[in-house]
This record gives C-alpha cells, structure tokens and sequence, in this order.
C-alpha cells in the first residue's frame, strides 16, 4: 500500500491570527485521521518558480486514508475556519511505495 501525502503552500498569509484559528481545530483533524506532520514552518530554499512562504507536509500510511481525512466531518470544521486572509495551495498526492 502506498503512502498518501498532503502538501499545503502558502502563497498569502495576510491574517496569521485565522490561520492560527484554523491550526487549532485541523491539528487535532489529522492526528485523528492518522496523519503525521513531517514539516511546517521549516527552512526553504526555492528553485526555478518555487515558493519560499510556508509549506506543510503530511504523511498518511495510504492514499486512501489522507482522503479520507480530508473529507472528515473534523477536518471540513477546520477548512470553515480557513479565514480568506489565507492563500493556499493545497493538494493530496499519492507516494511512490
């Protein structure tokens, strides 16, 4: 079975105060759906178009179950509290193992 991933950019982040709103309700979302932070708010370099705001990273042990998590009734909580302050984009692709 292979790995799920959430990768989150953050192009905008005109309203830190929303965002840390939303943190509070989505990190407690992706620990229940088994998802794994493995970076947020670490050091970046860019190539070619990249983008040096911040990313998140995380690990689920499917495909399947970083979907599932996603569409939770949790996690969908958390994307109300999304505020418009906040640019992202946000994608779940699935690993190569």
């Amino acid at each position: 079975m292979t790995k799920g991933y959430w990768v989150s950019v953050y192009p905008v982040i005109s309203d830190p105060e929303g965002l840390a709103a939303y943190e509070k309700l989505a990190g407690p979302a992706v620990q229940a759906g088994g998802g794994r932070v493995l970076s947020r708010d670490g050091r970046v370099v860019a190539h070619e178009a990249g983008i040096t705001q911040r990313v998140v990273l995380v690990e689920f042990d499917s495909f399947e179950q970083a979907v599932a998590a996603y569409e939770s009734e949790a996690y969908q909580k958390a994307l109300v509290a999304l505020p418009d302050g906040v640019e992202r984009d946000f994608r779940i692709i699935e690993g190569t193992d």
